[in-house]
């Protein structure tokens, strides 16, 4: 009896998110009609607006539509567009001096009717700022105060009762991003741009360098060739890389010795052999403009647990560890 219970509601419960993503899904296609036909302008005019400011885009609304536009600007920043949120209940006690007269607003109210935005308003007008609604209020205060109206289509709500901000929300989600996609293509903005503004998280971490992370200096494992193998165990043993690399005369990467290649070499008497009995010749080397993801990818499909970083002459100048990696997220 009881796991019918669970069943008849777990039937209810697809039944609705069927419903809600459809009633969504139907509202985006209803936004890309009508980014075809009448919003086309309005929307090059506010990509124009913004991409022509010296100042910042500054995003508000109230609300649900406040939550949106919150998520905006942070988008707007990252993807080189200088943005910041600012609450209207907030900009109404001092904080309408975080606007400047070379800055642009994008307001957004899906009625149009918010009160609490009337304070943003009045300002842009008295200072001539830039002004660009995001609204499904065509006759609204917000759309005949704007410079520009991005007026998005009516739409039903995936709420039953009609009253939960859904579908409007997901519209304006899909407005500000198009607008901060299009003004990142516009600019030619790329990765190592977008590198600028991610430096953590696995994002950031996949957009890194091995010159950012690798091990450079005192901390290199680095041996001549004809080094005894007691003493280049000593120096893999202090430098806790698991290896050495060999060099030779010109300083130039001769070889590697592993944990690996003295295990396989326990058979002999390692205390009578130098590095050069020993070593790998051909060992994997990367470059200092390497990602941190394809040295991942070397490291993986090797099963190793280092890379050496040379430069141009075969110099090695860094190392990046399996454990640099984990360190950053990419691992």
């Amino acid at each position: 009896m009881i796991k019918r219970a669970v069943n008849l509601v777990e039937a209810g419960a697809i039944e609705s998110a069927l419903r809600v993503v459809t009633t969504e899904r139907n509202g985006l296609v209803a936004l890309e009609e009508a980014l075809t036909n009448g919003l086309a302008g309005p929307f090059c005019n506010a990509v124009n607006i913004i991409g022509g400011i010296s100042g910042r885009l500054i995003v508000t609304g109230v609300g649900k539509s406040g939550h949106i536009g919150t998520k905006l600007a942070a988008t707007f920043a990252s993807t080189g567009t200088p943005a910041f949120f600012v609450h209207p209940a907030e900009a109404n006690h001092g904080d309408l001096g975080m606007i400047g007269r070379d800055d642009a607003i994008l307001a957004m109210s899906w009625s149009g009717e918010s009160q609490e935005l009337q304070g943003i308003l009045s300002y842009s007008r008295r200072f001539s700022i830039p002004l660009i609604a995001m609204t499904a209020g065509e006759n609204s205060t917000l759309a005949r105060e704007a410079d520009v109206v991005l007026l998005l289509p009516k739409v039903q709500e995936a709420c039953p009762h009609g009253l939960a901000p859904t579908t409007s929300t997901v519209l304006q989600l899909a407005m500000g991003d198009a607008i901060a996609i299009s003004l990142l293509e516009a600019r030619g903005f790329t990765p190592n741009d977008f590198r600028v503004f991610h430096p953590g998280g696995k994002l950031g971490a996949s957009l890194t360098h091995v010159r950012d992370i690798m091990h450079t200096g005192d901390r290199l494992p680095l041996v001549r060739q004809g080094t005894p193998m007691p003493e280049a165990i000593v120096t893999l043993s202090h430098k806790h890389f698991g290896c050495v690399a060999v060099l030779d005369d010109d300083g130039k990467l001769a070889g590697i010795v592993t944990e690996g290649d003295m295990a396989r070499n326990l058979s002999r008497n390692l205390a009578e052999l130098s590095v050069d009995d020993v070593m790998t010749r051909t060992p994997k080397t990367i470059k200092p403009s390497t990602l941190a993801t394809a040295a991942l990818a070397i490291l993986n499909q090797h099963s190793i647990g280092a890379l050496l970083v040379v430069d141009e002459d075969n110099r090695p100048i860094g190392l990046v560890h399996f454990h640099d990696l984990l360190r950053i997220g990419v691992a």
